[in-house]
C-alpha cells in the first residue's frame, strides 16, 4: 500500500476466493473475489484510500497485513460476538481463559496503523462494502472509530451492498470520485 496519507478508508468484506502462494500473503493479494479484483484494477498502487477488511475468521485488519489461507463464513452468531467487543477485543477470540496474552489481533491496533500511527490522520470519507452481516459489524466498528477519533464525527459514510455487478460499479465510483483531489 502507498505510504501517502489518505483521509479515505475502504472496509471490504473478505473473499471466499483466495489466491494460492506462500503461506502468508498480504490480504490485498490473497483475496481474489470480484470486489478485490475491482479494487486492484481501479487502484493498483493503493493511492485512493487506505484499505481494511473484515473477516469472520480474522476480524478487522489492515489489508496490507499478511494472512494465510482459511475458510470461514460470517454467521449471525459471529457477527453478534464481534459486536460485543470494543477496539481492544482480540479476534479470533482465545479458546481458553489462560493468564497469558490471548492470541488474535484487535481492531484498535489496525485502525491505529491505518491512521498512520502517532501521526493520527482522521478519516473523513468511509466506504463499507459487503453483505448485510459484514455491514452490521462494520457499522459497529465505525461507530467505535468515531468515538476514539479515528473517523471524523462528520465523515461521509457510504454503504455498498446488493448484486455483485452493482457493488463492483459502486465501489469503482467511490474509488475514483475524488481522483483530482489530494488525499
Amino acid at each position: 500500500m502507498n505510504a501517502i496519507p489518505s483521509s479515505r478508508l475502504l472496509i471490504l468484506a473478505c473473499s471466499a476466493t483466495k489466491r494460492d502462494g506462500p503461506e502468508y500473503l498480504p490480504a490485498l493479494e490473497r483475496y481474489d473475489g470480484p470486489l478485490w479484483r475491482t479494487l486492484r484494477a481501479v487502484d493498483p498502487h493503493g493511492e485512493k484510500a487506505k484499505i481494511a477488511f473484515l473477516s469472520a475468521h480474522l476480524g478487522f485488519r489492515a489489508a496490507d497485513w499478511p494472512i494465510e489461507m482459511y475458510d470461514a463464513r460470517m454467521t449471525e452468531q459471529m457477527a453478534a460476538a464481534m459486536k460485543t467487543g470494543d477496539l481492544g477485543t482480540r479476534w479470533p477470540r482465545p479458546k481458553t481463559q489462560r493468564r497469558a496474552m490471548p492470541s488474535g489481533e484487535h481492531p484498535g491496533m489496525h485502525i491505529y496503523h491505518l491512521c498512520g500511527g502517532a501521526e493520527r490522520r482522521v478519516f473523513r470519507d468511509v466506504a463499507m462494502v459487503g453483505g448485510h452481516l459484514y455491514l452490521d459489524v462494520m457499522r459497529h466498528l465505525v461507530s467505535l472509530f468515531r468515538l476514539r477519533g479515528y473517523v471524523a464525527d462528520d465523515a461521509r459514510i457510504t454503504e455498498i451492498n446488493g448484486p455483485i455487478g452493482l457493488m463492483r460499479r459502486d465501489l469503482r465510483r467511490w474509488l475514483v470520485e475524488n481522483d483530482g483531489e489530494a488525499n
